[in-house]
């Protein structure tokens, strides 16, 4: 332990910044820097629970990753991630190299072989706050101000806003202490803001999330889903090896009991588990927008592969059928929830791999193709509005501005996951089933939905499991594309 100034602000002692031109190295040095801090913390602050205000204020840093570059030389252009556009220092600080050791090898590899240049790694000089240092540990909880006899934040680090924030996704210039440029599109705080509420939210720890999300809004998906994933676990070909739920609840067995917890989450959470991630994470979001971008606020620091919707919509032509299913091409966007991240003039566009899996899953499932496949499926703009009941108003402004959009659906939820996958830079899309008819007088109600419910979830689940399953097997640098990449972008995706 060492003393820093005159201040007795107590830090542990770490070792100096390294050069490394190895990936695999580089990370484990993160995870003995990001170790060494949160060991320290814990300590510390077990011991100030036991024994009283300690004698100084006491800190650990976040480990980070830095590189420099001087050249302008343009790396391979195909390539929407993995390399900086001009010369300058860049880097990011770091959490949990653990849960990321698979993401962080592979961002640093790039780099380095990209620009010729090691990266190197350090401790950053961004407080490690002392909730999330002791997060992982059951044993440790951090009380509620004024239950100590101490104020905390005079002696540890607590979060700050300053660096738990979206400035950087959202390109609001956002540049560290010492002038470095982001290689990352979130900082460590943010990050470890993110994993505390997914926990929260879904009752199941983020190192269960897969690489591939679907997201729904009725229990019914949820059912069909567990069913899926035990006769995948029955089967040894599938290549799926657990099935996950609230609680985190691991089975391994198909005919294994799941218990529910005593209290549900806000979103439950259900995670097909396959070796590397490459597994699919259902989450029940339920209703409405809020919820929507609650959601994929946090899973987005987990840097998904894809994000797709698959819930249930209004169908807004009278030619739609109960039943129909709705690939979104557009967004109205009128659910408010993003506006002041991501104005609505910014266009949400159609990603061409996900578009492809969707159908062509569509396809697989009912055996339709081609001209008979507009039969049961519409392509056009889903709109997505922040009133559930925006029927018992005045009608006549929202039926023309849908008219207006060309809109084929509508719902509460399509929109903001479409927009926030833009803004996080995750691929997303959207496939709908439709469950009633306002405009034309089919509402949505109870013997309709119990026989919609059973003939469609299952068919419309399976769907969203083949787009996965098809997005899956596709190359890393075709599903990130440069579609969803701005002027200035970080290195990592």
């Amino acid at each position: 332990m060492k003393i820093e100034n005159t201040t007795r602000i107590l830090t542990p002692t770490t070792p100096a910044p390294e050069a490394f031109t190895d990936a695999a190295a580089a990370v484990e040095r993160l995870r003995e820097l990001y170790d060494l801090s949160v060991r320290f913390l814990s300590e510390q602050f077990s011991a100030a629970i036991a024994t009283g205000r300690p004698e100084g204020r006491i800190r650990a840093y976040y480990p980070e990753i830095r590189l420099t570059t001087s050249t302008f030389d343009i790396t391979d252009s195909r390539l929407s991630f993995g390399h900086v556009a001009q010369p300058g220092v860049y880097s990011t600080t770091i959490t949990r190299p653990d849960l990321f050791a698979h993401y962080l090898t592979q961002q640093i590899q790039l780099l380095i072989q990209n620009h010729h240049e090691p990266v190197v790694i350090g401790m950053s000089d961004t407080p490690m706050p002392v909730h999330f240092a002791v997060a992982g540990d059951a044993e440790v909880s951090v009380p509620q101000e004024g239950a100590m006899e101490f104020s905390l934040r005079d002696v540890f680090d607590v979060p700050d806003l300053a660096t738990t924030n979206d400035d950087i996704v959202n390109g609001d210039g956002f540049q560290y202490g010492d002038g470095s440029v982001p290689l990352a599109p979130f900082t460590a705080q943010r990050i470890d803001y993110s994993l505390a509420r997914l926990a929260h939210y879904t009752a199941t720890t983020p190192d269960h999330f897969q690489n591939h999300v679907l997201f729904t809004n009725y229990q019914f998906y949820v059912e069909e889903f567990e069913a899926y994933g035990r006769k995948m676990l029955a089967d040894p070909d599938s290549g799926y090896i657990s099935f996950v739920g609230p609680g985190n609840v691991v089975i391994t067995d198909p005919d294994a009991p799941m218990p529910a917890p005593p209290k549900m989450p806000q979103m439950p959470t259900y995670h097909l588990t396959r070796k590397g991630g490459a597994g699919i994470t259902l989450v029940n979001i339920g209703v409405g927008p809020s919820n929507a971008k609650t959601a994929t606020d946090h899973i987005a620091v987990l840097r998904p592969h894809a994000w797709l919707m698959v819930g249930h919509c209004a169908g807004l032509r009278n030619s739609q059928r109960l039943g129909d299913f709705v690939l979104a091409h557009a967004y109205l966007r009128e659910d408010k929830v993003l506006d002041d991240d991501l104005p609505v003039w910014v266009p949400i566009p159609p990603l061409a791999e996900i578009q492809i899996a969707l159908e062509n899953a569509v396809a697989e499932v009912t055996e339709l193709e081609g001209y008979e496949l507009k039969r049961i499926m519409r392509t056009g703009t889903v709109a997505s509005l922040d009133n559930r009941n925006w029927e018992l108003r005045d009608q006549r402004g929202p039926v023309q501005r849908l008219s207006q959009s060309r809109a084929v659906a509508l719902d509460m939820e399509s929109a903001t996951i479409a927009a926030n996958g833009f803004r996080f830079r995750v691929p997303y899309g959207t496939l709908l089933c439709v469950s009633d008819k306002p405009l034309h007088g089919e509402l949505k109600l109870p013997g309709m939905a119990s026989s919609f419910y059973k003939t469609q979830v299952s068919r419309h689940l399976m769907i969203g499991i083949r787009a996965m399953e098809r997005l899956r097997e596709m190359p890393l640098e075709r599903i990130h594309s440069r579609k969803l990449r701005s002027f200035e972008e970080t290195a990592f995706l």
